[in-house]
């Protein structure tokens, strides 16, 4: 089950944030990280996806050999807002929850998503 460690803030000038994620990696024995693809409601990539691209390949070097996989994360923000509303956090509240939710979603929905085809495989066997 994916649960919120911490909500790290993009330093793309000095890449302190990337800085962090290393030193998480290695605290936390972490066999894979998982990033969110932006990608647009047609499934196409923009710049957005563009960046967690190139983020996540930064990632990647500095953190081999754990793999860095990227899952598309369309819809997760509306999602989160949502619940988060229907749960009674708005407003200001909502906002400084809303991208580390939406991290925790897109990250258990990969898990999701793994677990079922790692089901699947099994059934074929």
């Amino acid at each position: 089950m994916a649960t919120p460690l911490v909500t790290l803030q993009r330093d793309e000038k000095r890449g302190s944030d990337l800085t962090e994620l290393v030193r998480l990696v290695a605290e936390h024995d972490v066999v894979e990280v998982v990033v969110g693809l932006p990608k647009t409601l047609a499934g196409r990539h923009g710049p957005a996806a563009d960046a967690a691209t190139a983020y996540a390949a930064a990632l990647a070097e500095r953190i081999a050999p754990v793999p860095v996989r990227l899952s598309d994360e369309r819809l997760t923000t509306v999602v989160v807002s949502r619940v988060l509303a229907q749960r009674g956090v708005k407003g200001k509240k909502q906002r400084a929850v809303v991208d580390q939710a939406a991290a925790v979603e897109i990250l258990q929905s990969w898990l999701d998503a793994r677990a079922r085809s790692v089901a699947a495989r099994k059934d074929e066997v």
